[in-house]
Order: structure tokens, then C-alpha cells, then sequence
């Protein structure tokens, strides 16, 4: 059987709800069930026309610049951003899996753009294809893994040095980037892993 391939995706947008504001940014980077790393994806967008912001979102966002610069720089048309990233996710090897901290937030994001702009679901349903066989939200694998109550699967109870070096700048790549850092490490304690490297220390 081909080994499947994780996406693990970060979003950045100016509200919580998709459609009603706008995906302003994301990235994913793709971790082979080896711990291999196999590449990433990152596109900035412009917001929709027959959106709004929020404003709690926007107070927030001043209070990072520098990650604002960078998720607003070079947008590109949703549409061809939303294409342009089917075409990289159905160029990994093996079955894709969408992985995202929370898988809801995000998750809700993609599906919702893929969906409005190219008509592909994001996961496989029992009548069609989706771009992806389904999705994993990383708290959930932590408190499997680990055995922390939900409370304590959240990033700011994680050890930094779980995330692999990368720094959460709020920056979609950066974020992406950590969380992958984080499912490798998870991937590498999961039962049924004898012979494979072993996990890094806790």
C-alpha cells in the first residue's frame, strides 16, 4: 500500500467565519507517514469583494506587523490560488491527508474556498472524490499520543522544542512548518513503529 502523504495546513484570515471574511494566506507543508519531508505549498490571496472584516480580528492583527506585511503581500486571485494548490496536493505521492491545529478552524477555511472557487471537495465523500481521503486534527492525535486532557492540547502548553525550531510568527509557511515538526513527532510514537527511527525525546 502507498504510504500516505500529510498536509499539514495553516491558515490566516481577517475573521473567524469562511465567506463572511476572507483567507488571506496559507501554507502546508507535506510529511510522508516516514517523518520524510515532502515539500510545501504557500500562497497569499486577495480578500473577496462581497466580504467583511472583523473587527476584533483586525485589532489583533495590529498587533503583528510584521506577519500582516507578509500575509498581505502579492495576493493572488483566489481561484488561481485555490487551483494551484489542488495541482500541488494531487502531485504528492500516496493518498493525501488534510492535517491542520485545529483541524475545524482551518479545515472549515480550505474546504470552504475549495469549494466556491473550483468545485473539489476537500475530503472524499461516498459520491465523490475530494482532493483529500480525510482529515486529522493534531490536538486530538496529542491527547491520543500523549494522554493530556484537551485542555492541555493547545500551543501554549506545548514544549517549544516540540515545534521543531520554528518559530509560530503567525506567518502561514513558519506555522505550517511547526506543526509538521509537531505530527512527525507524534507520527514516530504512534503503536506499530518498531524498526523505524526511534522518537526524539520528549
Amino acid at each position: 500500500m502507498t504510504q500516505t502523504t500529510y498536509g499539514v495546513t495553516d491558515i490566516e484570515a481577517n475573521g473567524p467565519i469562511p465567506g463572511v471574511h476572507s483567507m488571506i494566506s496559507f501554507a502546508s507543508a507535506a510529511v510522508g507517514e516516514d517523518g520524510s519531508d515532502r515539500g510545501h505549498f504557500t500562497v497569499n490571496l486577495r480578500p473577496l469583494d462581497d466580504a467583511t472584516t472583523d473587527p476584533h480580528t483586525m485589532a489583533w492583527w495590529k498587533t503583528q506587523p510584521e506577519a500582516w506585511a507578509e500575509a498581505t503581500r502579492d495576493p493572488q486571485d483566489p481561484k488561481e490560488a485555490m487551483a494551484s494548490f489542488v495541482t500541488w496536493v494531487r502531485s504528492l505521492p500516496g493518498p493525501a491527508v488534510f492535517v491542520a491545529h485545529p483541524l475545524a478552524f482551518d479545515g472549515g477555511f480550505i474546504a470552504w474556498y475549495l469549494h466556491r472557487f473550483i468545485d473539489v471537495p476537500l475530503y472524499d465523500l461516498p459520491y465523490r472524490k475530494g482532493l483529500t481521503i480525510g482529515g486529522l486534527d493534531l490536538p486530538s492525535l496529542v491527547m491520543g499520543v500523549y494522554g493530556r486532557d484537551f485542555q492541555q492540547c493547545n500551543r501554549r502548553h506545548y514544549p517549544e522544542h516540540w515545534f521543531g525550531g520554528h518559530v509560530h510568527s503567525h506567518k502561514a509557511l513558519d506555522d505550517a512548518l511547526g506543526y509538521a515538526a509537531l505530527l512527525k513527532r507524534l507520527l514516530a510514537r504512534l503503536p506499530g513503529r518498531e524498526g523505524t527511527a526511534p522518537p526524539p525525546k520528549d
